[in-house]
């Protein structure tokens, strides 16, 4: 849609006509927003003066000039992106169907193996938004590569670790390297594709993602069948050597034109913040959520984060415009996207336990169990544009998320003989509330923020969902803990007191007591602690639908019926750049 952009730069010189000092921005004719549904009003003159109104038409970014042969490779592109992004997700999900063979292969604890998965998640969060304003400022085609090539070097290096530090370590590296690689993928594409195929794009992309997660223990499950524990490392390794070859031939070079300092200051206190938020997170069920060391940790996420605050909110280049907050498309998809893998990530880390524990599947066969949630989100995703379209995000959102708190709602009735018919008939409104909502979610985050900041954007996306699979697994695995240790204290009388201790610490060793107790008792020991995990696997799903019918009810409240063009702040004379598009050259 055409627009006549009139910007006085300097606000405080006095200019002839009747709006001195003011951005004009005039609507030249009608038409409707695809991701609104509804007619975008022209501006009122009256209200342009200062910083807009959360609701008020913005300056709309203009587009990146995309050159000729890169605009007819854009799919391919896209392809080598969606490579990248399969690399990360598998690495983030894969590793926990793996965890019984690393710890009889290695003899690593318990609070080892547990750092195995944390120490990626960790790292990887806590980069993100560094991570993803380097690539803006140095270029992310060489942030993509240079994660790549490191993700390269972490899984061969964990491949042969003969130690569980040893693994810990890689898995630290390859975290490291996963933070440049993701937010790089969507900035990337966020600046190949114009406004019109853009959603379309990142409706592919968010199903690669989601469709990612759920192959990661398919995978993990049948090389561990049919090979050494590495091979679970090493699978990515073909996968890579492919992205950074088509990556170096394919992938243009781009840029923020600002080319501004690092914000140093306040890209350490985002990684002290936000690191510290998810280790509290990761650590509050084992120490306790009201114990001294989880309080501490706690506080020091919330001063660092503060300080983060006030740091960006005076700085000359800041990381991230705190503005971009009261912008409501931007803070509610935000909020959506947390809660959404609250519920996904939540579930699925019970229900491998569900699945392997308490109905008797192996590893490769739960992970077969995933793949109708993949193909719901890699079929379902790329079409939920043509559905904005036509009726707005903020009308789409909703029903995404009431789909996703139905299936949670729905698994709350499982019990420990459900059969797989009555599992699914939760997982797929869940996996098809997933494919609903993440395409909006993302367009609507992504069209927040100037397209030179597109990797603090996608950063942005990828704290949310790594903050909200976090807070998930905790919360909803804390919900199961409570309710199993209330529901097993019956079975504990006549055991040792080393074999109550054993019960006590989870389903997985209460069933290792009762088959060595055996007999009648054994049977009674092992259905009790079953029942107790399924009472609180039933508990936590209520907590997750409830959260996110919650999600469903405020998108639908507070998302705007219009989506104005992003706003952007008229430019300082020391920051020339920030409204500029990137620099896209081939």
């Amino acid at each position: 849609m055409p627009w006549v952009t009139i910007v006085s730069k300097h606000r405080n010189r006095p200019c002839s006509g009747p709006f001195d000092g003011v951005t004009i921005a005039k609507r030249l004719r009608i038409g409707t927003s695809p991701w609104s549904g509804a007619e975008t009003p022209s501006p009122d003159p009256s209200k342009t003066s200062g910083a807009p109104p959360v609701d008020a038409p913005a300056i709309p970014l203009p587009e990146p000039e995309i050159a000729p042969e890169v605009h007819a490779r854009r799919w391919l592109i896209l392809a080598v992106l969606c490579l990248s992004l399969i690399i990360v997700i598998i690495g983030n999900t894969s590793l926990n169907v793996a965890l019984p063979t690393l710890a009889a292969e290695l003899d690593a604890s318990t609070s080892q193996l547990q750092w195995m998965v944390d120490a990626y998640a960790l790292v990887f969060a806590g980069l993100l938004f560094t991570a993803g304003t380097l690539g803006d400022r140095w270029g992310r085609k060489g942030a993509l590569q240079a994660g790549l090539l490191v993700f390269l070097l972490g899984a061969a290096f964990a491949s042969i670790a003969d130690t569980a530090q040893a693994v810990i370590a890689s898995r630290a590296v390859m975290g490291i390297a996963a933070a440049f690689v993701m937010p790089s993928t969507l900035s990337i594409l966020t600046n190949v594709f114009s406004a019109e195929e853009r959603p379309k794009a990142i409706a592919i992309w968010a199903g690669i993602s989601g469709g990612g997660a759920a192959l990661g223990p398919i995978a993990s499950g049948w090389l561990l069948e049919h090979f050494f524990w590495g091979s679970v490392f090493l699978v990515n390794v073909p996968f890579i050597l492919a992205a950074l070859i088509a990556g170096a031939l394919l992938v243009p070079s781009s840029k923020d034109p600002a080319e501004s300092p690092l914000d140093v200051p306040g890209a350490l206190l985002s990684i002290i913040g936000l690191g510290a938020l998810v280790y509290a997170i990761i650590e509050a069920p084992h120490y306790g959520w009201l114990s001294g060391q989880t309080l501490l940790t706690f506080g020091v996420a919330l001063v660092a984060i503060v300080a983060f605050g006030a740091r960006e909110r005076t700085a000359r280049f800041p990381m991230l415009d705190l503005s971009l907050f009261k912008d409501r498309r931007f803070s509610v998809a935000s909020a959506g996207i947390t809660l959404t893998f609250f519920a996904m990530f939540g579930t699925f880390f019970l229900m491998a336990q569900y699945l392997q524990l308490v109905l008797g599947y192996t590893p490769f066969e739960s992970g077969l169990f995933q793949l109708p949630f993949a193909f719901i989100m890699m079929l379902v995703a790329p079409r939920v544009p043509k559905l904005v379209a036509r009726w707005g995000a903020a009308r789409i959102v909703p029903v995404g998320l009431t789909f996703t708190a139905g299936g949670l709602a729905a698994f709350s009735s499982i019990g420990v003989d459900s059969s797989l018919a009555h599992v699914y008939a939760s997982v797929l409104p869940l996996g098809l509330g997933m494919a609903i909502t993440m395409t909006p979610l993302t367009t609507l985050i992504m069209s927040s923020v100037p397209l030179g900041r597109a990797g603090v954007g996608s950063a942005m996306n990828d704290t949310t969902r790594e903050l909200g699979g976090a807070l998930g697994v905790a919360v909803l695995g804390s919900v199961v803990t409570s309710q199993y240790t209330t529901g097993i204290g019956a079975s504990l009388v006549g055991l040792p007191e080393a074999a109550r201790g054993v019960v006590d610490s989870g389903l997985a060793g209460a069933l290792a007591v009762a088959g060595q107790v055996g007999g009648a008792q054994g049977d009674a020991l092992a259905l009790a602690a079953k029942q107790a995990f399924v009472d609180g696997l039933n508990l936590a799903a209520l907590v997750g639908s409830a959260v996110v019918f919650v999600a469903a009810f405020v998108s639908w409240k507070l998302l705007p019926r219009t989506t104005p063009a992003p706003f952007v702040r008229p430019p300082r004379d020391d920051d020339p750049g920030l409204a500029e598009p990137s620099t896209l050259v081939d």
